[in-house]
């Protein structure tokens, strides 16, 4: 293909996915309410384990500002339309890619599509669930001495960083898909990330510890212990076809 055919194949899928994108966001916007609720599981479930450990603390969820709700409707449906059509701009973002592959080679993209889907959904359910102790974790921060305080949690922003932390837990969690794919495209080899293994698990530890909203530990582990176990399974994985290309050009020499 040309460049400008490579250009054209690039603008149809991103209309595709953009498409996709923003008619989910429209139906997700008529359900706006229970999307809502749904989303605000966690800050009620922080509450809970914020009266176990702080009963004296009593914070408030506020919405500031006229636009405020319109604004909200507008960011829980737009990152709902996201997760939702995300099996339609994943399959266009690796049926682009996929002419660049063998014809053997794209039988192993069509499963990845089928890999990818879930471990996106996976990580923004691991990041929905964690959202709890690390909130209940920083509200637990609040001093308790020198007068009441009292926290008011405006939702706009609590929703913007909880949205986003699940998409930044989503596509965390398609690191092995992406590692597979250049390496099925022959950019990386499975020694080069052999090599450079320790790094990235440290990288790993160091992502985590920055994306994720709690000083505690446990929300940092979730979601750093999943990314390496899937780093080294990536591994694995490009390993043995790494191995199968080896056998082939051997077998086609002979």
């Amino acid at each position: 293909m040309s460049l400008a055919d490579h250009l054209r194949e690039f603008r149809y899928r991103v209309i595709i996915s953009t498409l996709a994108i923003v008619l989910t966001a429209v139906i997700a916007a008529f359900f706006y309410n229970a999307i809502y609720g749904l989303l605000m599981q966690p800050w009620l479930k922080a509450l809970e384990l914020l009266k176990e450990t702080n009963p004296s603390l009593d914070p408030k969820a506020v919405i500031s500002g006229v636009a405020a709700p319109f604004t909200l409707i507008m960011m829980i449906a737009g990152v709902t339309g996201l997760i939702v059509s995300s099996p339609i701009w994943i399959y266009q973002a690796w049926a682009f890619i996929v002419p660049a592959l063998h014809a053997h080679e794209r039988k192993w993209a069509i499963r990845f599509v089928a890999v990818a889907v879930p471990l996106f959904l996976l990580g923004v359910a691991i990041g929905y669930i964690v959202l709890p102790t690390g909130i209940s974790a920083m509200l637990a921060l609040t001093p308790s001495t020198g007068g009441t305080i009292t926290n008011l949690l405006d939702v706009n922003a609590f929703l913007d960083m909880q949205l986003r932390l699940m998409v930044i837990f989503g596509l965390a969690f398609e690191l092995p898909v992406f590692l597979i794919g250049l390496n099925m495209a022959g950019i990386v080899k499975a020694r080069q990330l052999a090599k450079v293994r320790t790094y990235v698990i440290f990288g790993l530890f160091v992502f985590a510890a920055a994306v994720t909203p709690s000083p505690d530990p446990f929300s940092m582990l979730a979601l750093a212990l999943p990314l390496v176990a899937l780093f080294i399974a990536a591994e694995v994985v490009c390993r043995i076809h790494d191995r199968r290309a080896l056998k082939a050009d051997a077998e086609a020499q002979a």
